[in-house]
């Protein structure tokens, strides 16, 4: 017998059919298959968070410690994240920045002057990831002083 769609149930990111029905679970995240195409998928699909093994709130907060210090160094000092995986972060962020922005804004409560500097930043810190030139070199060195 087959299982009726229920309307709380996301309709397919593949191809929008509404019918879909809950796949069990991995990793405490639910899983859906879609009864139009066949495929499964999660609830991060389509997000910067798709396919990431670090928790969602870990993601948000070392994004908003770049944010508020304008240093991945910072973040990475604090997080305990390499520095490569935050710009990675930043990188997947920014090729979801309308839906990024409209969290920023409703659910960390940010005002439109930060998440403008945010997302200066994000550019710049992209280009330089780019560029291989991540890191400064030479500028905290211990024997320098």
């Amino acid at each position: 017998m087959a299982r009726r769609p229920s309307p709380n149930n996301p309709p397919c990111p593949h191809c929008g059919h509404k019918h879909t029905v809950r796949n069990g679970r991995k990793d405490g995240r639910q899983r859906w298959v879609c009864r139009g195409c066949g495929r499964s998928f999660g609830p991060t699909f389509g997000t910067p968070l798709y396919r990431l093994r670090t928790p969602p709130a870990e993601v948000a907060r070392a994004l908003l410690l770049v944010m508020r210090r304008g240093s991945l160094s910072a973040a990475e000092e604090i997080t305990g994240h390499k520095y490569e995986t935050i710009g990675r972060w930043l990188r997947r962020a920014a090729d979801h920045a309308e839906a990024i922005t409209q969290a920023l804004v409703r659910e960390l409560q940010l005002s439109q002057l930060e998440v403008d500097a945010f997302w200066s930043f994000v550019k710049k810190s992209g280009a330089r990831l780019e560029a291989g030139q991540a890191r400064r070199t030479g500028w905290a060195r211990a024997g320098d002083a």
